[in-house]
């Protein structure tokens, strides 16, 4: 197949996390035979921090506007078997309107922050991926978060066919590495500040380091305030590239994921994080939402906090109890949450769109497994 994506970023994966996933899903499809062209506009936060300059087997597009580009990309379109408009892409709705006035592709959209887009709808915010008609024209909408995400972008942005696509890691950027001493860590966090997760963070994390004085804290990421209340014993390491990730992550004796307020409340929304800090061998503290359990099994191959005193009861379980956390959260992602996993996924779903029923039970069934 021949894919075009019209995406926030690839190239760069400063303050976001879309560039990785879209990595490792891209050279995922690429190996099994198809061909990417990922349009991207050039802005310069992401210029700046550029870490990703073209697509092995495929075509990397960076225009500095809509109007200079939309030849090109009705060029690409026009021979394509996939059309994809996907969440945060500056402009997603000139690019929607483009794919379908095409004929020949199956037209997809891909919300990687479904959560955040129907909280923002909502509120009555625009974005700049999703217009009037809402989702109604594209054949597929798949959604980074399952659960009842896929049931409201039926309802309120009339989707007629949804699944969903979640996260994962590539095994071969993410594995076990040899420790780094300046990201030695009792525990670690990765991820960009967002104010929506600040108040598990403080819980999970900044009260931890709290409670346990002589333990050594590291946070990597980018966009952090001044006034973040850092401790003595909490470390900073700015905007970590994709390459530093596996180091990071192994040089960890435990490491925690946070997830935004409106994705934890929708449940079904395992961050790209989770699946790269298992693949990398690396014990992994989580807070909670509704079916994480469905991807990695609580108390053996993740372990699960809400309270400080439970964030701290894990830093204190025994090497020997994270080392078999460890490896049975490794064991499970590279079993089910690999970026071949999800290719392979991807693969299956469009050749569903061949079949005339709706694919509603498609959803429902990866929704529930």
């Amino acid at each position: 197949m021949k894919i075009v994506i019209f995406g926030l970023t690839i190239s760069s994966s400063w303050g976001n996390g879309h560039a990785t996933l879209w990595r490792g899903l891209c050279r995922a499809l690429t190996r099994r035979g198809h061909t990417i062209v990922f349009f991207e506009r050039d802005v310069p936060y992401y210029g700046a921090n550029r870490d990703l300059t073209e697509i092995p087997g495929g075509r990397l597009v960076l225009y500095p506007d809509w109007k200079g580009v939309a030849q090109d990309a009705r060029r690409e379109i026009a021979d394509a078997d996939v059309a994809m408009a996907t969440s945060y892409c500056p402009d997603g709705i000139d690019a929607t309107d483009l794919l379908i006035e095409a004929s020949r592709p199956w037209k997809v959209f891909y919300d990687l922050d479904t959560p955040v887009t129907l909280s923002r709808l909502a509120a009555g915010e625009n974005t700049s991926y999703i217009g009037p008609r809402g989702l109604k024209d594209f054949d597929l909408v798949l959604s980074y978060t399952g659960g009842a995400a896929l049931d409201r972008l039926r309802t309120r942005l009339g989707a007629r066919r949804v699944a969903p696509l979640y996260g994962h890691a590539d095994p071969e950027v993410h594995r076990p590495v040899p420790p780094v001493a300046h990201y030695a860590a009792d525990l670690s966090y990765l991820g960009t500040y967002a104010e929506d997760r600040q108040l598990m963070l403080q819980r999970l994390f900044i009260a931890a380091a709290g409670a346990r004085p002589d333990r050594r804290f590291l946070i990597g990421g980018a966009q952090y305030p001044q006034d973040f209340p850092w401790r003595p014993n909490i470390y900073f390491s700015r905007h970590l590239p994709p390459s530093e990730h596996p180091a990071f992550f192994s040089s960890s004796r435990l490491t925690l994921n946070v997830t935004r307020t409106a994705m934890a409340e929708m449940g079904w929304c395992p961050s790209g994080r989770l699946f790269e800090a298992a693949a990398c061998g690396t014990a992994i503290l989580s807070d909670m939402w509704d079916g994480i359990d469905r991807f990695f099994e609580p108390g053996r191959e993740i372990l699960l906090a809400a309270t400080t005193e439970e964030a701290v009861s894990a830093l204190d379980l025994s090497d020997a109890e994270l080392e078999r956390i460890r490896r049975a959260g490794r064991e499970r992602v590279l079993a089910e949450h690999t970026s071949t996993c999800r290719a392979q996924e991807f693969e299956r779903l469009i050749e569903s769109l061949a079949d005339p029923e709706p694919a509603d039970a498609l959803g429902t069934a990866a929704m529930e497994t």
